[in-house]
């Protein structure tokens, strides 16, 4: 009980920090709208021409297109969430405090990230999401059943995110910069995750490889749950799975790491 405590502790002060940049959050609703209303028209257009594209009607291309301005920054799907602070405490050796805590590293941040996913839903991402049901014609259910399941999918796939981060972010032990690894987790982000097309709509071969690797986890699975597209129980193995696995090579690499901490200086 005192080690849940703690964690939500953090989880909450992961929150509360984000909620701090007020500024930052009204720009980023309004960034997040601005990208959702080109992509939409973009998607309109190209539904037009190719209808039925992905298995997609052109009311599920737009709720897909404002789903993921919803969970942009929710997911850190370009990166910038917890890693990025793991990131600069490993290389200035600031994580040496961190070992030194009377508690689990990986817990704590995710703990913290999922305080920081949280926030970013509520303040961020809710906005763009009703906007988009409000002006544009959206596929979303009506059964108080499919908005759980959904919920389930969210929060897999925030523990798939941050997963995914994480382990990028204990390859500075080694590289000792993140600026590289952050590069990598923008594209790879973006383009996996289905940020810029549904994965659905990839093409055969391509297609199939995208739609099994865990990027897929943190968009498309959510997406298709949300409007009925696949299996509710089949979506949250295949997320759960990913998030079982990605975790214990994060605790695995991450005990490697700390074996042979080095602090920059000394």
């Amino acid at each position: 009980m005192g080690s849940a405590r703690l964690y939500l502790a953090v989880a909450v002060g992961g929150f509360r920090r984000y909620a701090s940049y007020r500024v930052a959050t009204a720009a980023g609703v309004f960034t997040n709208t601005v990208f959702g209303l080109i992509l939409v028209y973009t998607y309109l257009a190209l539904w037009e021409e190719r209808p039925g594209l992905g298995g997609y009607d052109q009311a599920q291309a737009v709720t897909y297109v404002w789903l993921g301005q919803c969970l942009y920054a929710t997911l850190a799907i370009q990166g910038g969430g917890a890693e990025k602070d793991l990131m600069e405490r490993i290389r200035t050796g600031e994580i040496a405090v961190d070992l030194y805590r009377p508690a689990d590293l990986q817990l704590w941040w995710l703990a913290g990230d999922a305080g920081r996913a949280g926030f970013q839903l509520l303040g961020r991402g809710v906005v763009p999401f009703v906007f988009g049901s409000l002006f544009f014609p959206m596929a979303l259910p009506a059964e108080a059943a499919a908005w759980a399941a959904f919920a389930v999918t969210l929060l897999l796939a925030a523990v798939v995110s941050f997963a995914i981060r994480y382990l990028a972010a204990l390859s500075v032990f080694w590289l000792m910069d993140g600026r590289g690894i952050s590069q990598v987790l923008m594209i790879t982000g973006v383009f996996f995750s289905g940020m810029v097309l549904p994965l659905n709509a990839f093409p055969d071969g391509l297609g199939d490889v995208v739609r099994v690797l865990p990027w897929a986890a943190q968009l498309q699975v959510p997406a298709d749950v949300l409007m009925g597209e696949t299996d509710v129980w089949g979506a949250f193995a295949f997320q759960a799975a990913w998030a079982v696995a990605l975790l214990a090579a994060g605790r695995l690499l991450q005990s490697a790491a700390t074996r042979r901490v080095v602090v920059q200086g000394g």
